[in-house]
């Protein structure tokens, strides 16, 4: 049985994976990735829920960017759900910028939004795994910085009772059925496929049963 009743609001937060091209200028635009795909499945199972879904993901965020625009992205909103799919950037500017983002750091912004949220709404959590591809080749490298990442998230799902998607094993098992460019070309920004496959893993989560 799902977790989603009726009428709740479902609030889709993250980076560029998320934002997925976005109108900003439209409030209810949920872009053209998993967030989108999962409000077409969920509506044309159950369109006697009538529950809404917005997206506030923007390109290019970082933990720290979240926790800035939090009040007005997520608290006033006020979501019965709310699903945060965050790290690949503060991973990525490492490299790209030489601007890390520390796990401490990552940690410690990471739980502040997951507090802020609990103590303010009371809403139910759902974290999704950031995930690499080995595609580039240099993109192993990141394993180092992004790791620790991975189970910081891990940990905090436990330590708040959220619900997890395992992205990362997901992925890495789809790519023995796939090359990992068929999931994501630069091995971060999914493809149609990769967007799919999110979406079916966070539905699974959510207990939402859609498919078998």
């Amino acid at each position: 049985m799902s977790v989603i009743k009726r009428g709740d609001l479902v609030l889709f937060q993250g980076d560029s994976i998320t934002d997925a091209g976005r109108n900003r200028d439209n409030p209810m635009d949920l872009g053209r990735g998993y967030a989108h795909m999962i409000a077409g499945l969920f509506g044309a199972a159950f369109p006697e829920k009538q529950v809404t879904f917005l997206n506030r993901g923007i390109s290019g965020n970082r933990v720290k960017n979240l926790q800035e625009r939090w009040e007005k992205d997520c608290l006033e909103l006020k979501p019965t759900w709310v699903s945060i799919y965050i790290g690949i950037n503060d991973c990525w500017r490492r490299y790209d910028r030489n601007d890390p983002t520390s796990a401490e750091q990552f940690e410690e912004g990471y739980r502040e939004l997951l507090t802020r949220t609990r103590t303010h709404l009371g809403a139910g959590l759902i974290l999704v795994e950031p995930f690499v591809l080995p595609v580039p080749e240099d993109r192993k490298t990141w394993r180092e910085d992004l790791d620790p990442k991975i189970h910081i998230v891990r940990d905090l799902a436990r330590e708040f009772n959220a619900l997890l998607v395992p992205l990362d094993g997901l992925l890495a098992q789809a790519s023995t059925l796939a090359p990992p460019g068929f999931w994501a070309p630069d091995g971060v920004h999914p493809t149609p496929a990769g967007h799919a496959l999110i979406a079916k893993a966070w539905l699974k989560a959510m207990s939402v049963p859609i498919f078998a």
